[in-house]
């Protein structure tokens, strides 16, 4: 398994605090399922950073796109595989 850090950067305040409900359920999900590591906002308001667990980057990727925060426009996002250190 594969750590990937996805930045959630801020698109739309209004939608995102619409969707946040709808993103926090998605997160939830995905966490049942062992695919969250580590989730938060960034308390400067620029968005948030997931870090999924999963085989691929194409995973990782499918699982970014689905959060209802990019599906709804609210938020943008950025991948990178991140190697955890001890």
């Amino acid at each position: 398994m594969k750590y990937f850090a996805v930045f959630l950067p801020m698109k739309d305040e209004e939608k995102s605090k619409t969707y946040r409900q709808d993103h926090l359920d998605y997160l939830a999900k995905k966490a049942e399922e062992g695919a969250v590591f580590a989730k938060g906002r960034f308390t400067d308001g620029a968005g948030g950073l997931i870090i999924y667990m999963a085989d691929s980057m194409e995973k990782a990727e499918e699982l970014a796109k689905n959060d209802p925060y990019v599906v709804q426009g609210a938020r943008g996002y950025e991948i990178h595989e991140w190697e955890m250190k001890q």
